[in-house]
């Protein structure tokens, strides 16, 4: 075996310490989700509450591998970003803000953490009331959810990932809603958070990814939005964009000195993970900005929005395939709901009573699945 087949397997799950890593960033997210929510309350500015969650990852995850001998880095893999009704995502603003929360908000949180490279990402949504959720509020959020289960059972070895993509779409409109064209859910790797194998969220002409096949001990991030609107994202102000991630693979010399500072900034500070405009000094930003993102040395998440009146759900969970089945490290549980659709589609149940847990190599005696292996449609129980 050669140093570089060595190097990669020691970089996946069949080691121990990477297992533990991922499992070690997916605590620190649940956490800092848990930290976000209980914040999130009605006149609470929307930046305060950004500013808290990622300080929890930086706390926490600060407070881990500090006494060993080779630096580890670690931190804030995805800001935090608290995107309200009819916003799909990335909404992280900047610190001059004054955007709050109102009674009744849909919100849908997004953050992530890293361990030496090793992510975990997280997003959850919720109605800003006290009670059930009803209407066709209940409707998208379990249409997401139940989405969410579906393809954490059909993500396993073996499998394709346009499996994925026709089961999720089903899903969505069995509670009439749709899945929002352009997300995808990515690989994980060490320090990479958008990898080479996709799947894509609605599958069209405009949008291609490569068939690929699920693998053992591979890491994804599933992430899945849904609207009761089109599902088709719009771009309203490029302004509203404050996440950007370093194009490591691009060079440019930079004309403006804002932009010189800026970049040199980002470099030192956020080499190779996505980062918000608010860890940066505002106004050099707004200016150094510009010409990096046209230059296409800077990666940006827009914000994006549905129709004024739609409502969007967004769920995304970190998932290992490992040996012995798939392990959701990253979860939430949901609100009350009480959405007006019911699954009926026998298929859409069968793919819901597939367990998690797979049968041990060489014919050993099935594993018993975790209790709560068998999902159920998102109904009116508590998930």
């Amino acid at each position: 075996m050669s140093d570089e087949e060595r190097e990669e397997k020691e970089l996946d799950l069949s080691s121990p310490e990477v297992v533990t890593k991922y499992k070690s960033a997916a605590e620190i997210v649940n956490k800092a989700l848990q930290l976000v929510l209980s914040e999130c309350k009605p006149r609470a500015k929307i930046v305060d509450i950004c500013e808290k969650g990622d300080s929890s990852i930086r706390e926490q995850s600060g407070n881990m591998y500090k006494n060993v001998k080779k630096k580890i880095e670690r931190g804030v893999a995805f800001p935090t970003c608290i995107s309200v009704n009819n916003t799909l995502c990335h909404f992280s603003p900047l610190a001059s803000d004054e955007t709050v929360l109102e009674d009744g908000d849909m919100i849908k949180i997004d953050l992530g953490c890293h361990i030496d490279g090793f992510i975990a990402v997280v997003a959850h949504t919720h109605v800003l009331h006290g009670g059930s959720v009803t209407g066709r509020q209940a409707d998208v959020i379990a249409a997401a959810s139940t989405a969410a289960e579906v393809a954490l059972r059909l993500i396993r070895p073996g499998r394709k990932n346009e499996d994925v993509t026709d089961a999720i779409q089903k899903v969505a409109t069995a509670y009439d809603c749709k899945i929002v064209e352009g997300v995808l859910s990515h690989q994980l790797k060490q320090f990479v958070i958008d990898g080479n194998k996709v799947v894509l969220s609605v599958s069209n002409p405009d949008t291609r990814v490569d068939d690929a096949e699920f693998e053992e001990n591979e890491v994804y991030a599933i992430d899945i939005v849904t609207s009761t609107g089109e599902g088709k994202p719009r771009l309203l102000d490029e302004k509203q964009t404050t996440i950007y991630k370093r194009a490591v693979d691009k060079n440019y010399h930079l004309k403006m000195k804002a932009s010189r500072f800026i970049f040199s900034e980002i470099g030192q500070k956020f080499p190779i993970m996505p980062f918000t405009a608010r860890a940066l000094e505002e106004k050099r930003a707004r200016l150094g900005l510009v010409e990096c993102v046209h230059h296409d040395l800077l990666q940006p998440y827009p914000v994006l929005h549905e129709k004024p009146g739609d409502y969007v759900a967004h769920i995304k969970f970190t998932v290992l395939l490992m040996p012995n089945g798939s392990d959701r490290v990253t979860s939430h549980p949901l609100q009350e709901l009480q959405p007006t659709k019911t699954i009926d589609d026998p298929e859409i149940k069968a793919w819901l009573a597939l367990g998690l847990k797979t049968k041990i190599k060489g014919g050993g005696k099935k594993k018993k699945g975790k209790k709560g292996d068998k999902a159920q449609p998102s109904g009116s129980m508590r998930q």
